[in-house]
């Protein structure tokens, strides 16, 4: 059974357009060379047991807030402004974003540093900035769950799961 933090930290996610096949699309991209056999279903799995981590909860609520707080131009200045462009040197969001890439080792860094990078599937969306949506914390997080859901499933794979 979920808990409150779990409940609201998915439906913010599928309400910013974000669902759990979207991170697993992540994590099979980031793994499917390594694992050749790999499913969706099985990146599906790795993805859920991430979301069920407290301090990923936590990490979504709070970088989401933030999200829509810009949106509704209700953040000081400077702030207000920096969230808007997502400016490239504000590296708040990747803090926060590495609370959940810590979860399950250092592999995750090396994830989730690529995955920044290249901004495959849904995260080319949450990077268009003409949707008039502000993603500034939120394209970090999810980059974070699935670079995490890949370590998991890098230790699984080695039998430390």
């Amino acid at each position: 059974m979920m808990n409150l933090s779990e409940e609201t930290a998915r439906k913010w996610l599928h309400e910013r357009g974000v669902e759990v096949k979207d991170l697993a699309e992540l994590v099979m991209f980031l793994q499917q060379k390594y694992h050749p056999n790999l499913t969706l279903d099985t990146c599906v799995e790795h993805v859920e047991k991430v979301l069920s981590k407290r301090e990923v909860q936590n990490a979504i609520l709070t970088g989401i807030q933030l999200d829509r707080l810009a949106e509704k131009k209700m953040l000081e200045e400077p702030l207000q402004s920096i969230l808007e462009v997502d400016e490239g040197l504000y590296g708040v969001d990747e803090i926060l974003a590495f609370s959940i890439v810590n979860v399950y080792g250092s592999i995750g860094f090396t994830n989730y540093g690529y995955i920044d990078k290249l901004k495959p599937g849904i995260l080319e969306k949450l990077n268009d900035k003409s949707s008039g949506l502000c993603h500034t914390f939120l394209d970090d997080i999810v980059g974070a769950i699935a670079a995490a859901a890949s370590s998991r499933l890098a230790h699984s794979a080695a039998g430390e799961s």
